[in-house]
């Protein structure tokens, strides 16, 4: 097989990245300016972390309460479904919740934080398992290194709780806003550079 059979010509490219980046192709300057917002939201959130949680926390209280309250009403609107009970006891645990988080925000921020790093303890466990399920492959060093990592930093959140509740979610939210943001600005680049080759 000659050379030229086996790699791809620029048209060929071409063609394959309008097809992954898909409508997102046609407007680059939404995923663009989109990424720019989410990298200056993010910045903002690390340099305020602690605001960042706060406001954070009072998001997800409204969330909660607008969710509770359409539940609850869609629940009181269905006669005659056997789950309105449950519906409505739920519906009451979303607004309760949500209330508990706006009147209370430190310590919804303290849960949120245990939550956080039970996650991390989880997975860090769990990936530890599959490390030793294949440790006959060469690779299974790194599911070792990533498993350590995450319990590494459920104890480091569990070592600075529960003062560290006040700016983790914060600082945890604002890196997927940085991460998000640049992943959204390098897509925008690279469709706008696919149109003007065009």
């Amino acid at each position: 097989m000659s050379e030229n059979n086996s790699q791809l010509s620029v048209a060929q490219l071409q063609e394959i990245r309008a097809a992954v980046l898909g409508a997102a192709a046609k407007a680059p300057s939404a995923l663009i300016g989109l990424g720019i917002l989410f990298i200056i939201l993010g910045m903002i959130g690390v340099a305020g972390q602690v605001m960042f949680s706060f406001v954070t926390i009072n998001v997800l209280g409204a969330f909660l309460i607008i969710g509770g309250a359409l539940q609850f009403s869609h629940a009181i609107k269905s006669h005659g479904w056997k789950s309105v009970g449950i519906q409505i006891v739920l519906a009451v645990l979303y607004i309760a919740t949500g209330l508990f988080a706006w009147v209370f925000p430190i310590p919804a921020l303290e849960g949120i934080t245990l939550w956080l790093a039970a996650i991390f303890f989880v997975t860090g466990f769990l990936r530890l398992v599959s490390a030793f399920q294949h440790r006959h492959f060469r690779e299974w060093f790194w599911l070792v290194l990533s498993s350590a990592i995450s319990i590494l930093m459920g104890v480091l959140i569990m070592n600075g709780y529960p003062a560290s509740s006040l700016w983790l979610p914060g600082l945890l939210i604002a890196i997927e806003l940085l991460l998000q943001g640049w992943s959204l600005l390098f897509l925008g680049l690279a469709a706008r550079n696919l149109i003007q080759k065009k």
